[in-house]
Parts: structure tokens; sequence; C-alpha cells
């Protein structure tokens, strides 16, 4: 701890995911043959219509700054993918455009929370909600599920977590880590309890909507007892390969989206041109032009369970959504493998990195310290091999 930077960035946790990603790159620089299961990252190439349009803007001389909470006709291009997606209506003054997702959450939790104001995250959760709730004023609070119900939290569960401090909910469904999808009869369940607390507001994670192999993607947000107290947040990196483009959004209360349009102002101001500019190229596209990548997804889903089914000691439950396995490993801690001792998650997970040459990421990072999370967003081919080294790993 560097006593001449602020307690701020002293007291924050470095990004997990991001952690073990530098970690493996520093080995693979040694020479080491990684195999990284532990991004957040689809592994297909942009579709070529979007690379052409973003090709267009630049000819088209888009260079100037953009305004603050983005372009009018990305946000009717917004305004019509919820409409058509999701049966969600919002009004230009309801969305902000910022540079990713992850500004989206910060600028809602920089805007709604102060000091001392409890935040539910259902866990696991994102890496970095508990850290950007932190950094806003606010106080984690995990609602614990396991892997024996999928990783849900119940109507009960909540109600019982919910104190007079009580300010946002924020999950995500598709989950990350857990791929955990709500239903909407489950999500009805959940707005039965939040709507008896009106100055709860819930955030809704959707960044991973299109990849959902249940066939019925539900926003709480549809509810219209629920419209008015949820912000939708959503964007192009996942469903879209998008992810180094950074376009996030949100879709909520006026009042709200002004706040955040308010606070973007100081910190990046507006999104970058040109990804602006491809993004409404991709949302005015049918989310039917990106099933091939569901598809392959959900191939793969189906390819790595049975892969881990054959290893010792793994718990699985089969994810509905986005392209993670969040696998029970506790069955080695305490156990000592190849003289390395295994008494938490992210011992096992360094073990594999070590002794097997795969990443993978902590559960602890996600608020369970049981878990692990595997990407499948690899080639079939990196998938076997990573899974044919942890076996040997473990059983060797």
């Amino acid at each position: 701890m560097n006593s001449r930077l602020s307690n701020r960035v002293n007291e924050m946790a470095t990004s997990a995911t991001l952690a073990m990603a530098a970690k493996a790159r520093e080995l693979k620089e040694e020479g080491k043959d990684i195999i990284g299961l532990s991004l957040g990252e689809p592994d297909f190439t942009i579709p070529e219509f979007i690379k052409e349009s973003a090709i267009q803007a630049i000819k088209d001389d888009f260079h100037s700054y953009t305004p603050v909470d983005g372009y009018g006709d990305l946000k009717q291009a917004i305004i019509t993918k919820f409409k058509r997606d999701n049966n969600l209506t919002y009004t230009p003054s309801q969305i902000v455009v910022s540079t990713g997702a992850k500004q989206s959450l910060a600028n809602l939790a920089m805007v709604l929370l102060n000091e001392g104001d409890e935040v539910l995250l259902p866990a696991p959760y994102w890496v970095s909600y508990a850290d950007i709730s932190k950094l806003a004023g606010g106080v984690p609070k995990e609602i614990k599920t396991s892997i024996d119900n999928d990783f849900k939290i119940t109507p009960e569960s909540l109600e019982e977590a919910i104190t007079p401090n009580t300010k946002l909910i924020i999950y995500s469904s598709p989950c990350n880590p857990s791929g955990s999808v709500y239903s909407k009869k489950e999500l009805r369940a959940i707005a039965d309890v939040l709507v008896k607390h009106p100055n709860i507001i819930v955030i809704s994670d959707e960044i991973y909507e299109h990849i959902n192999f249940t066939g019925n993607h539900a926003s709480i947000a549809e509810f219209d007892d629920m419209y008015d107290q949820t912000v939708v947040v959503n964007g192009v990196s996942k469903a879209f390969s998008m992810t180094g483009w950074r376009v996030g959004y949100i879709g909520g209360p006026e009042w709200i989206a002004r706040a955040c349009n308010k606070m973007q102002g100081q910190i990046t101001s507006g999104t970058n041109c040109i990804a602006q500019r491809a993004t409404i190229t991709a949302l005015e596209n049918p989310p039917s032009k990106i099933k091939y990548m569901v598809d392959a997804f959900k191939e793969r889903r189906g390819m790595i369970l049975k892969l881990l089914s054959d290893i010792p000691g793994f718990k699985t439950n089969e994810p509905e959504g986005a392209f993670y396995v969040f696998p029970d490993i506790s069955y080695y801690f305490g156990k000592t493998l190849r003289g390395k001792h295994i008494n938490t998650a992210s011992d096992f997970s360094l073990y594999l990195l070590e002794e097997a040459n795969v990443a993978t990421v902590t559960g602890e990072a996600f608020g369970d310290p049981n878990c692990i999370r595997i990407s499948y967003a690899a080639s079939e081919e990196n998938i076997k091999e990573a899974m044919r080294r942890i076996k040997k790993a473990l059983t060797a």
C-alpha cells in the first residue's frame, strides 16, 4: 500500500479476471504454452456488416466530439432494440450511451449511492459490482446462493437481506459468472418483493441477453410495476463480439438518465464516434444475424460439461446462458497436489495455471469461495486440450 496514493485506490481490489489474464501473459512471455479460459471475451471476429459500417463512418469523416449521452440516431436504434427484443418503451431522454457497460454501471453507482447505502449482490456476481459500489461509498451485501439451486436467489432470501439502508440491487441475467438465467416467473416473484420497497433501484445487467440457451430472455423492467424502479444495462461487447469497441448503454427512469449524463460529462464525455456508428448497424440488425455464435457456444457448453464430468472432484450444473461454467471444486480443499496445498479456490486456480498451464478465475472474486469460473469462449481444440491438461494435473 502506497501512502502517497488515495485511500480510495489503495483499498480497491484489482479485477481478478484481468489479474489472471496478466499472469497468463507473463507465463506466455516466458515461453509457456498457456490456454486462457479466464477472460469473458467472445473468440469470434466482428461480423463483416459491422466492420463495413465503421469503415464507412471513417470515410464519411466522423471525427468530432459526440453528444455526452450518445448520437441521437444511436439512441433511436437503442429504443427500437429495446422495443423489438424486450418489449420496453423508452424515450431518448431515458437513454445514455457510455464507454462500455462497465462505465454505465459506474455512472449509476456514482449518481445513486451515498456513503453507507447498501447494495445487494446476489452471489455469485460479476467481479466489478462490489468495488464499483465501494468506490461510490456503498456497502456491498451478498445474498448467498449455491450450485444446488443453480445460483439463483429466492424471494425469501431477498426479503431477508433488505434493510432500511438498502438502496440498490445489482444482478445479471444471463449471469456472469454462473450462466444462470432467471425466467419471467422467477423475476415476477422477485419483483413482488421489490415493489414493496419502492426506494430500492434495480440495476438489471443484461449484457449477455442474446447468449441465452433457453430461448426466452426476460427483463424485470417488463413488469409495469417495476418499470420506474429498474435501470437496464446492456451493450454490444458480448453478443456482437465488440469487446474492444467499448459501447454500453442504459434505459431507465429519466431522472436517473439525466444524472448519468451529468456525471459522464465530467468524466469521459461522449463515447467514441466510430464505435457509435458501428453500434447503430449492430442494433438495427435482428438477433438472428448473430445466431451462429450462440449456436457455437451452446455446442461448446455441452462439450465442456461432458469433459468436466470425467474429472474427479468437479461438481457442475448446466448453465442456461453466457459462455461460462462455474463448477464447485471444494472437493480439493485440504488436499495436497504435487506438493502444493489447496485450501481455497484461489489456490486451486493458481495450481491449474502453474501445473496444467490453463488460466481460469477463482470464484472468490465473484463472491463464491467454493467455485472457479471457466470460460468456453475458446476454440473446441483449446477447450479439449485444456480439459485434458486439467484432468492430468489432478489425477497424475
